[in-house]
């Protein structure tokens, strides 16, 4: 597998920050940097990595709240998330001060992502699926060659990303997991935004609120 992967719980709310790589380029992007980024930017050092740009899967603030800053410091694209968070970026200074963050700086994305679209990092390429319900705007990042996908706030180990947020809806998750990363395939391995990775394959036969039987 050349697509290789580290995950870091950053922040309080242990945000699994994801930094991917090609292996044959060490070029690297950064998915959802909420914070900490002194610790993201040793990461990248110790890995011997060149980090290329930042993906979003949505813009809530333990995901989104380092994104600015770090765009601006490393001179980095932000890519992502869909547009239906255009409306949690511009919140992003009352979340940090609702949940105890850092100010957030503000940013634009360099490109919006679509259903379909696709985010390259030296020779891998993967695609890009939007997966409203937890936010209007949340997408997902999968790798078919590595079988790998980092599904943010989408769905967790045992659980599913909340929906009780400005723009979340319940029956719209149900459908986003069901409909768009179950077909990705049993085997495919995905990285949440907190916790343990696990497999679809797993969570549809264990997982209470999408299990097959429920």
């Amino acid at each position: 597998m050349s697509l290789q992967y580290l995950t870091l719980p950053v922040t309080a709310f242990q945000q699994n920050c994801s930094l991917v790589w090609c292996d044959a380029s060490r070029e690297a992007a950064v998915i959802d940097p909420g914070g900490e980024l002194p610790r993201l930017l040793a990461a990248v050092r110790e890995h011997d990595l060149t980090l290329k740009a930042i993906w979003l899967t949505h813009a809530h603030i333990d995901h989104a709240g380092g994104t600015g800053e770090l765009a601006r410091s490393q001179s980095l694209p932000i890519i992502g998330p869909h547009p239906g968070d255009q409306f949690w970026i511009d919140g992003l200074p009352q979340q940090s001060q609702m949940f105890g963050f850092p100010p957030a700086e503000p940013f634009t994305p360099t490109r919006w992502l679509a259903d379909g679209d696709t985010v390259g990092i030296g020779h891998e390429t993967l695609q890009v699926r939007h997966c409203p319900g937890h936010t209007p705007g949340h997408v997902v990042f999968h790798s078919a060659a590595a079988k790998r996908c980092f599904v943010g706030d989408v769905l967790f180990a045992g659980s599913i990303g909340r929906t009780d947020f400005p723009g979340g809806d319940h029956a719209t998750l149900i459908a986003s997991i069901t409909e768009r990363l179950w077909p990705m395939g049993d085997d495919t391995v995905f990285i949440p935004g907190h916790g343990p990775q696990s497999s679809f394959g797993h969570e549809r036969r264990s997982n209470p609120y999408v299990r097959d039987d429920r």
